[in-house]
């Protein structure tokens, strides 16, 4: 396992990069899917990854508990060669209420985690919506537990999405998430 930080080439006020992905659910999505929220955390995810599954409940609680955000889960691994991160494993996390984001995502080509800069899952971006589309407010962590056997205590990413559901400045500093590198395909 190789072990990344998350370094993108966005940078806070850029419009979120355009895609228009298959869901575990059998629907297409795009960005225009999400235009009734008023917040888009897009995240890069997958099955197998521990650190990704260690941040699932609280994806899924990120989900539940706030009706202007939407939670999309995108998978860019390499279903070949780590076929738990398969478009037909990641139907089965969503059939059986493992995973309850909003949209779970497949990137097959990798297009969109190349465009995104995503690097490691779990790799959250948090988008507030504006008149054009979304545009990124929160590149960071989803809380202070760095190690799947670690408990969080500080839940940064909750306190991001109730700071831009309210129209306020976002009260906590940017630190980079970290987890598996992407398993991206041999070129």
């Amino acid at each position: 396992m190789v072990l990344k930080r998350s370094d993108s080439e966005l940078s806070r006020g850029d419009d979120a990069p355009f895609f228009s992905l298959p869901g575990a659910d059998g629907r297409t999505y795009s960005l225009d899917s999400f235009a009734d929220a008023e917040a888009l955390l897009v995240v890069f995810t997958c099955n197998h990854c521990p650190y990704a599954e260690a941040k699932r409940e609280e994806l899924n609680h990120l989900a539940d508990s706030y009706d202007g955000l939407a939670v999309v889960g995108i998978n860019p691994n390499d279903a070949e060669e780590y076929p738990d991160d398969s478009y037909e494993a990641m139907r089965e996390r969503v059939e059986e209420g493992e995973v309850r984001f909003t949209a779970y995502l497949r990137d097959e080509s990798q297009t969109v985690a190349r465009e995104y800069g995503a690097v490691c899952t779990p790799d959250p971006f948090l988008f507030e919506r504006t008149d054009e589309g979304f545009e990124l407010v929160f590149h960071s962590r989803i809380d202070d537990a760095m190690s799947p056997d670690e408990e969080p205590t500080e839940y940064e990413m909750r306190t991001a999405v109730e700071a831009v559901l309210r129209d306020e400045e976002i009260p906590v500093e940017e630190t980079p998430s970290q987890g598996c590198s992407i398993k991206w395909r041999d070129e």
